[in-house]
């Protein structure tokens, strides 16, 4: 966004003496292929750092609040709303970005792998990486991606979410490498189906997935509303 947008503004004789400076919002984006958790990374086309791995990002516009920013920026890169989305901390280090002061205030999201636009990743030169071999990005990304991953991981602690990750019908061998993949834990199988059933979240199906065994794996769905009751009443869930 050039300068002049934020000085030819009117302003207020109280404030015109004080710093102006960019507020951004950057988009982690996490997928589950059902082995590996990965994040969604676009190749820069400007510079600095031109050619470099980058988050997707971009800055707040005027009449924009920051979650509609931030859902904006993920639309731009995949095609996709009403995912799930969760604001992080907000990173402000005043070198942080070396062609103008830009405080970041970045969201990570949650998408099914398979769902997205992939001729506008295309179009953004974007790349999946799992998240154990992610490059060196820009600026602090890799810090901020971290962030995410350590919050990601704690509330998935407490909280049974990541269902956005995996296919509308999912065994639960499918959902328990998911959380070993979110948490980078190994899970026991007796334990883990035990508890997850005691939530009461999921409707077993009268299909099975054929693909792993002759015997065949029980497919579930996940049922938004029994969770979101849950949740509005306080459960804590631990694995």
């Amino acid at each position: 966004m050039d300068k002049e947008f934020f000085l030819d503004r009117p302003t207020i004789t109280a404030y015109k003496h004080n710093f102006r400076t960019l507020l951004a919002v950057d988009s982690i984006i996490f997928g589950f292929d059902n082995e590996e958790l990965k994040l969604l990374i676009i190749k820069r086309d400007y510079e600095p750092e031109l050619g470099s791995w980058s988050l997707m990002g971009g800055f707040m516009l005027e009449e924009e609040t920051l979650e509609e920013a931030a859902n904006r920026v993920l639309y731009n890169l995949t095609g996709l709303h009403d995912v799930y989305m969760e604001q992080i901390q907000v990173f402000s280090k005043p070198d942080r970005d070396p062609v103008e002061r830009t405080v970041s205030v970045p969201f990570y999201s949650l998408i099914n792998i398979e769902e997205h636009d992939k001729e506008l990743l295309k179009h953004h030169s974007a790349s999946w990486f799992p998240l154990k071999k992610v490059p060196k990005l820009i600026f602090d990304h890799n810090d901020i991606v971290n962030a995410a991953i350590k919050q990601l991981r704690y509330k998935t602690s407490i909280q049974p979410i990541g269902f956005e990750l995996l296919p509308e019908k999912f065994t639960m061998r499918q959902l328990q490498k998911l959380y070993e993949a979110i948490l980078d834990i190994e899970l026991d199988k007796r334990n883990f189906s035990k508890k997850i059933r005691q939530l009461d979240i999921l409707v077993k199906l009268d299909e099975k997935d054929m693909s792993s065994s002759k015997k065949g794996s029980f497919l579930y769905m996940f049922d938004k509303r029994k969770y979101k009751e849950k949740v509005a009443d306080g459960f804590i869930f631990k694995l």
